[in-house]
């Protein structure tokens, strides 16, 4: 995302209605706030998550950002009432133009320049469970479980992006086995087929994620957005283009100034000091 703006945005929002957000030491700690909902999503949480990674990486203060939610579980998904309920009074326009922002949101997490890090706990369902796969690291505890529900309510499985991610962290079988019957998957078979990035003990992902922010937030910066960026644009590339990328890539950081740090560092035996330039 790039971080100049236009006219159309002057001032950047301090105040988030549908989400809690807490910034300190370049790690952002956004939490879906809805517990007596179990998080349940409406349309302006999706807004306002889209919104605020995109002034997140406008703004290039933040290095590293954890998604969690409060309470109970992570994120049952749409809300039932305020979403689903809703839809069903919709034309085909207005339909398209929800569907569309759902996959912004999305986008979003895959795009901002910074890694997220998911930390789930409890339920991971229908969009929560994409959001969970779309962030850059997936933190769980043993409560966590992991369920795509789209076709449990005559939809798609692949929604929000999901049969486009979820095959390339698990595999076909296992995606289309998740995506197909959109059963649970709990934590310890969410680990095996790869889905999770690290398993914490009860009750430990939250503090884990935490710590996996401030590791990340406090390392070469540049480095990682541009890490983040290459596996994601080079997904569907040929091998000849993904080189060349690369190779262009590496040029522009090693004319960097974390590069040279890093060889004065070492020279100097001493930990480098990251600029993130």
């Amino acid at each position: 995302m790039s971080p100049f703006t236009g006219s159309a945005r002057r001032t950047d929002t301090e105040e988030w209605r549908h989400l809690r957000l807490v910034v300190a030491d370049g790690v952002a700690t956004v939490t879906l706030a809805r517990p007596q909902k179990l998080n349940a999503l409406t349309f302006g949480a999706y807004a306002d998550l889209r919104d605020l990674l995109a002034q997140l990486s406008r703004e290039r203060s933040v290095r590293a950002l954890v998604l969690g939610g409060e309470g109970r579980g992570f994120c049952s998904g749409g809300d039932v009432d305020e979403i689903i309920g809703a839809t069903l009074a919709m034309d085909t326009a207005q339909l398209l133009d929800f569907n569309r922002m759902t996959g912004q949101t999305v986008r979003a997490v895959r795009e901002c320049p910074f890694p997220v890090i998911a930390a789930v706990h409890g339920v991971a369902a229908g969009a929560g469970a994409v959001l969970a796969l779309a962030a850059d690291f997936r933190i769980a505890d043993p409560s966590a479980r992991f369920a795509f529900l789209f076709t449990k309510v005559g939809l798609s499985g692949g929604d929000m992006g999901a049969a486009y991610l979820l095959p390339r962290v698990v595999g076909l079988g296992h995606a289309t086995r998740l995506l197909m019957l959109g059963e649970p998957v709990g934590a310890a078979e969410a680990e095996r087929i790869g889905l999770l990035s690290e398993l914490t003990p009860e009750g430990g992902a939250d503090a884990r994620a935490a710590e996996l922010a401030r590791h990340l937030a406090a390392g070469p910066a540049l480095a990682h957005a541009q890490t983040k960026a290459l596996l994601t644009a080079e997904l569907d590339m040929p091998l000849a283009a993904a080189v060349e990328l690369d190779a262009a890539t590496q040029a522009l950081l090693m004319n960097g100034a974390d590069y040279a740090e890093f060889h004065a560092a070492f020279t100097q035996k001493r930990a480098p000091q990251w600029r993130g330039r």
